[in-house]
């Protein structure tokens, strides 16, 4: 049975109002006060969308994320009840989304009328709180400054490396390269405890925090600090000479005074080159009894080995690790500079499983150096040995560095253009081809060169056939730009960085309580 529509007069089924469906649109449109055109705003530095009044949401192209923020900017949904929305596919680059929405209001009691129309969004370009201040380049809210008071940059670079390969210069707004360091600074508190951490696992060091008052508000008590963190990497580097204090020798299971430093990480590895007997010294006990550097690396000099021996080492009950890697031998050498005199000197190393006689050798000369330092001075002088052997000398550095067919990333600011700098760096690349412990931890990347100069070949023959290497299989493609910035990650929101702060101050709590436990292990 059909009825006639009261207005138009055509045959319709039967309803409560007696119209047809295009005559109740006409009559009543209940979309009318749901506007067709709204604007969104996309910051293009983070990627995200204005959720009015102040909060910036990531979301994809046609994702459940970007439908929610799109439909609570439409007035007037509270009025109907939605019943269906879904993207339409417009072009990525005409910043224009396209809304199918469907709409349900009851007219009456027994009557109901759905409605779909489509929305258009201007997708507008606005820059976020938080990209205005990456752009601006000095804003920051902690900041961590990283010193060394040394006279080369060794340790640092090997630092470098560590940050680069765990991405946590990423965290960082900006980078600063300043005398004896690095400021690196941040958007929030959280950040740059979490770096502090990092450097904390990773090199001896000690750190301090201080805060400066900006602004409060007495109403609302909420108060506006900056942070500092001052972190001071222990002054001792890799082949530095020594002495021991006897409180700090006795604790290390009875090690000689004078000893050379081996490798500076987590532990500042020490090797006794009388016995080979080695120990590592953390933290905590560093600063219990600190030792610095006797002498540097910088005053190395070249001695001939003219004949060597295997010592008769003699071991006693509680005495501390002994490593095997190294063979003791007792050596007599001869300057460089004195080749062709009788003038000879006696002494004992470690490294009697890699010299052999007519192999060049880099040593301290104490018999020709000045030592100024509080422990020497109250060392008997028959522990002060007259030559101390270091390690072996492969050939010349430029040429070895000329040979070499691998990189590292390196951070921009990183100044490696003058003298100094460039000498302390192809230091640190030699010391990582002749410890492989020591690069566990730093990526190595293939370099993309052509053949080899005559030139290169040729001087290849001046080289020491027994020169470490890094071989192809520890080597990385390398599928990225090699010079990394720090670029600062967006930071949490509300309730998210509150939260996040909370499980920072437990990180730390973890690192004090392993700090003062020499014993404990390092939580991850």
């Amino acid at each position: 049975t059909t009825i006639l529509c009261c207005v138009c007069g055509i045959n319709i089924q039967p309803n409560p109002s007696y119209r047809c469906i295009p005559c109740l649109r006409l009559e009543h449109d209940i979309a009318s006060e749901i506007p067709k055109e709204v604007t969104i705003y996309f910051c293009r530095g983070c990627g995200r969308y204005l959720e009015p009044p102040a909060l910036w949401v990531a979301a994809e192209l046609e994702s459940k994320e970007l439908l929610s923020l799109c439909l609570k900017r439409l007035r007037g949904l509270d009025k109907v009840r939605l019943v269906n929305a879904r993207f339409e596919y417009t072009e990525p680059h005409s910043r224009r989304l396209k809304l199918e929405v469907k709409v349900e209001k009851a007219l009456n009691e027994e009557v109901s009328l759905e409605q779909t129309f489509q929305v258009d969004y201007m997708v507008a370009n606005q820059f976020c709180s938080d990209c205005h201040r990456v752009e601006a380049k000095d804003f920051w809210k902690a900041s961590v400054q990283i010193r060394q008071k040394v006279d080369h940059k060794r340790t640092y670079y090997y630092l470098e490396q560590l940050m680069l390969k765990s991405s946590v210069t990423k965290l960082a707004t900006d980078l600063k390269e300043v005398s004896g360091g690095l400021d690196m600074f941040f958007y929030s508190e959280r950040d740059a405890k979490k770096v502090v951490n990092f450097i904390s696992s990773s090199v001896v060091c000690k750190h301090n925090q201080s805060k400066k008052l900006i602004s409060h508000d007495i109403k609302s008590n909420i108060y506006n600090y900056k942070f500092s963190f001052c972190v001071e990497i222990a002054p001792v580097c890799k082949d530095s000479a020594v002495c021991l204090s006897k409180t700090m020798a006795r604790n290390l299971g009875g090690m000689s005074r004078v000893c050379i430093v081996q490798r500076v990480t987590k532990h500042i590895l020490l090797i006794d080159p009388k016995s080979a007997q080695t120990a590592e010294v953390n933290a905590l006990a560093y600063y219990k009894n600190p030792f610095f550097d006797m002498i540097t690396s910088k005053h190395l000099t070249k001695f001939v080995v003219m004949s060597l021996e295997e010592a008769d080492v003699k071991y006693f009950a509680g005495q501390g690790h002994i490593s095997h890697k190294h063979t003791v031998a007792d050596v007599w050498v001869q300057r460089e500079s004195d080749i062709g005199t009788q003038k000879q000197i006696f002494c004992t190393t470690h490294l009697g499983n890699i010299l052999h006689e007519g192999d060049i050798v880099m040593g301290y000369d104490f018999q020709n150096l000045n030592v100024n330092n509080d422990e020497v001075d109250k060392l008997d002088e028959r522990d002060m040995p007259d030559v101390l052997l270091v390690k072996k000398y492969y050939g010349n550095k430029a040429l070895r560095n000329r040979r070499r067919k691998w990189k590292l990333r390196s951070l921009k600011n990183d100044d490696k253009n003058s003298v100094n700098r460039q000498v302390d760096y192809i230091d640190f690349l030699d010391d990582l081809e002749e410890d492989p412990v020591l690069r566990k931890n730093v990526n190595v990347y293939r370099k993309d060169e052509g053949m080899p100069s005559d030139s290169v070949v040729d001087d290849d023959d001046d080289l020491d056939p027994e020169a470490p290497t890094i071989s192809v299989q520890e080597m990385l493609d390398e599928l990225e730009d090699l010079s990394a910035p720090g670029l600062a990650q967006q930071p949490l929101d509300g309730d998210d960085e509150d939260a996040a702060d909370a499980e920072d101050d437990d990180d730390e709590l973890e690192w004090q309580d392993a700090l003062e436990d020499p014993d404990s292990p390092l939580p991850s």
